[in-house]
């Protein structure tokens, strides 16, 4: 922590009076009209070596008065710049890969947007040394510089109410980084908001054998054997459980939810480009259809670690799409190269990819349950915590969520609710919310893993009404 401290010090040393003007986006193609809002893009140096890639867009109502949101995407391993391309960005990318629509239920019309791609060798991000092996306390640490460098790049916002956002792995993300962030007074921090993020890997996959159940994935012989044999007592353990008997159903129903071609990001949602096979061979490169640990301790998934492992090491380019989504419009867009060089990306970095293979597949996850990063927030009785989830997503799905929230054990302020929104017509059920002191558990109906892309109006509702603290 001394050198942690020491390193901020010698960033927050440098002064700078404003933003950076060689980082601004002047043109980018595929827009019919160029935006009236500032957007920047280019790289913040965590260390000699590293360099996250940012893409950052003012407010479109009062820069200087709207909050700065950090957003992170997960993975580990995946890009930022799909959030704001396809989910709550300014502008969403369309089918020809060469085209930009506005979207008009973006995050940018309340707040300040800082799109961080991150660890290095995600997306633009990158690093010198080409080493590629980073942690959960690593990236916390480099996340944290990387905010201590935008904040030096961008001292006008300094002062502006922060927020730490994310989705996905973001549930390990957006709490680890927080933890380091409220040492630090020097960044006005308010609060963090996950959707349907990663908080427990035991709670999220116990949860999802009922979430399958309950939503008809499993058969009743199937789950009168999961019953059986992974519920002595009545208490189920799906997750790290000695029963050979057990090992073998909860094997079975993760084939199941994640090798059926069902869609794991929205069970509801055709998948993309039909029901994928784990790996498919296009010219020149092997993609791997693949996402997630979802019962890291079973031997068909060790086997897949090692299996993703070797083609990682032997193929001459692996490509890391995760499953059911089609990601090839924003890799056309991103790797054309005037819009490169209107983002500032250096020519000698690599074509962006979604996901990383290489990061993903030497990714160290230390941290398999955040109680402690939210307990410590809780505690300081100043920050406002939003945990969101789409209800049909498995690949982090609501009820994990709702039980970690839940366990955190909380003073109940508001009891269990529907939250209402408007469509554009009328007033609309958007979910279920229930709040405790400054932590709420909020639930999107019929929205999936990517909860701005299935409901965008939703979104921005809950969005603005937590930034401005305001009831959902």
């Amino acid at each position: 922590m001394v050198s942690l401290l020491f390193c901020a010090l010698l960033l927050g040393g440098l002064q700078v009076e404003s933003a950076p003007s060689a980082d601004e986006i002047l043109f980018l193609p595929g827009l019919t009209k160029q935006p009236m809002f500032h957007q920047y893009s280019g790289y913040l140096n965590v260390s000699e070596h590293k360099h996250l890639h940012y893409w950052f867009v003012e407010s479109q109502v009062d820069p200087s008065t709207s909050p700065v949101v950090l957003w992170l995407n997960g993975g580990p391993g995946c890009s930022s710049l799909d959030g704001l391309l396809t989910e709550h960005g300014p502008f969403l990318i369309q089918p020809d890969g060469s085209s930009l629509e506005y979207n008009p239920y973006s995050w940018n019309m309340v707040a300040n947007v800082l799109y961080l791609e991150s660890p290095a060798g995600v997306g633009f991000s990158y690093s010198d040394d080409k080493n590629y092996v980073t942690n959960d306390t690593e990236v916390a640490l480099n996340n944290y510089l990387a905010l201590k460098e935008f904040f030096r790049l961008f001292p006008e916002y300094s002062k502006n109410d922060f927020f730490i956002t994310g989705e996905s792995y973001g549930g390990v993300y957006v709490p680890t980084l927080a933890e380091i962030v409220i040492q630090d007074s020097s960044i006005n921090l308010k609060g963090i908001a996950v959707g349907n993020g990663l908080a427990s890997y035991e709670g999220n996959q116990n949860s999802l054998i009922y979430f399958a159940y309950y939503h008809g994935l499993l058969g009743v012989r199937l789950w009168s054997n999961l019953q059986t044999f992974c519920c002595p007592k009545g208490q189920c353990s799906f997750y790290d459980n000695p029963n050979v008997n057990c090992t073998e159903s909860v094997t079975e129903a993760m084939n199941i939810i994640y090798n059926l071609g069902l869609n794991i990001y929205n069970l509801y949602a055709p998948c993309a480009g039909g029901a994928p096979g784990e790996i498919w061979y296009e010219e020149e490169q092997t993609v791997i259809h693949h996402f997630g640990i979802p019962f890291p301790k079973l031997p068909t998934h060790i086997q897949w670690g090692k299996k993703l492992l070797h083609l990682v090491k032997t193929q001459k380019k692996v490509r890391l799409d995760p499953p059911c989504i089609n990601s090839t419009a924003s890799r056309i867009f991103l790797n054309n190269p005037y819009v490169r060089k209107a983002l500032n990306i250096p020519p000698e970095v690599p074509e962006w990819e979604i996901c990383s293979s290489e990061v993903y597949e030497h990714y160290g996850r230390v941290v398999t349950d955040v109680t402690k990063q939210y307990l410590k927030l809780l505690s300081a009785l100043t920050y406002r915590i939003l945990v969101y989830n789409g209800d049909v997503d498995m690949a982090c799905n609501f009820l994990g969520d709702q039980w970690f929230v839940d366990a955190l054990q909380q003073k109940l302020q508001v009891t269990r609710r529907a939250w209402l929104y408007n469509d554009g017509n009328s007033e609309q059920v958007g979910g279920f919310v229930k709040e405790f002191s400054n932590i709420a558990f909020l639930t999107i109906k019929g929205a999936g893993h990517m909860v701005p892309t299935d409901n965008p109006r939703a979104a921005l509702t809950m969005f603005t009404r937590f930034l401005k603290k305001q009831p959902f």
